[in-house]
């Protein structure tokens, strides 16, 4: 079965999922309660799933962009290793020309 949406589009509506759930993680450290909550979103996007008219689905999708800048952790939790992290670039080898 094809879908009407196009590829972007299924990449766009994943992306915006995993950001809410890494949003929900930075809210929640405790895995055990981030779970209700990953769960909790999962059903929510599992409601919208059956939306075919792009003008509604629009609609939806502003609403979550919306709501996850609202809900947006001021001090979102960054891996150490990663940019910005606390080990970012520290002991970097030194590279002799």
């Amino acid at each position: 079965m094809s879908s009407p949406f196009s590829t972007a589009h299924r990449i766009y509506v994943k992306s915006l999922y995993k950001r809410y759930l890494n949003n929900a993680l930075d809210w929640t450290i405790r895995r055990d309660l981030w779970r209700a909550q990953a769960m909790q979103i999962r059903a929510e996007f599992e409601r919208n799933r059956n939306v075919h008219d792009p003008r509604a689905l629009a609609v939806i999708l502003a609403k979550a962009e919306a709501d996850l800048a609202a809900r947006k952790h001021p001090d979102p939790y960054i891996a150490p290793s990663f940019p910005g992290g606390t080990k970012w670039e520290r002991n970097t080898p030194v590279w002799y020309l």
